[in-house]
């Protein structure tokens, strides 16, 4: 899990930061955070949940919205990059994962393969439920970003007052009733995971 995490979350944040650099904002560029190095984004109660409840996130990416051209619009597709890269990290991990299915459906897989095996499910599937996780639209997480692009000007300012709240609230979801949170995500996470498998499956199979 250890490995997965520094790559997924790494991977996710430095999208972030990239993103931004790109649409004008150096913010978090200028505080280090532009890196894929997890120790400049890991957020110590974040990583414990994710461990412990294999949800979690990390520290957010800081931007200033007064650098971009369309500060909305820009901080909404900021907020879907991190989501995004790992989705793609998933989609791409499909790949690997389909063609160790048909080379080892006739023959017997190595202890090494095995090892292999159990990393690539498991960095699949923590991509795909880190990105969705994140695509929520509560704060802290990136969904929020997104909600917030979105929403009317006249109901911003009152969503945004209760911010710290319903951030609360999640954390207090996660602990007291982690099975409520895992159904909604089981059931968003499945027409993507089946999706990217059909999907490497086919493409695979035509080599293969």
């Amino acid at each position: 899990m250890i490995p997965v995490l520094i790559i997924a979350l790494s991977f996710h944040e430095f999208s972030h930061a990239f993103i931004a650099h790109k649409l004008g904002d150096d913010t978090a560029k200028d505080r280090g955070r532009m890196t894929l190095n997890p120790l400049k984004h890991l957020d110590p109660l974040g990583t414990v949940m994710m461990i412990v409840a294999h949800i979690g996130w990390a520290k957010p990416v800081p931007v200033n919205q007064l650098n971009f051209k369309d500060p909305k619009q820009d901080m909404v597709k900021v907020g879907l990059a991190g989501p995004v890269s790992n989705l793609l990290l998933a989609f791409i991990t499909a790949f690997p994962l389909q063609a160790m299915v048909s080379v080892y459906a006739t023959r017997m897989p190595t202890q090494a393969a095995i090892v292999f095996w159990d990393f690539l499910i498991l960095f699949f599937t923590v991509n795909l439920y880190l990105a969705v996780f994140n695509l929520l639209p509560v704060p802290p997480l990136d969904g929020s970003r997104i909600f917030y692009g979105i929403l009317p000007e006249r109901f911003y300012f009152k969503v945004m007052q209760y911010e710290r709240y319903v951030g609360f609230a999640l954390i207090l979801l996660i602990i007291l009733a982690p099975g409520v949170l895992s159904t909604v995500l089981n059931t968003l996470v499945y027409p993507f995971r089946e999706g990217f498998l059909a999907i490497a499956g086919f493409i695979i199979g035509l080599f293969i």
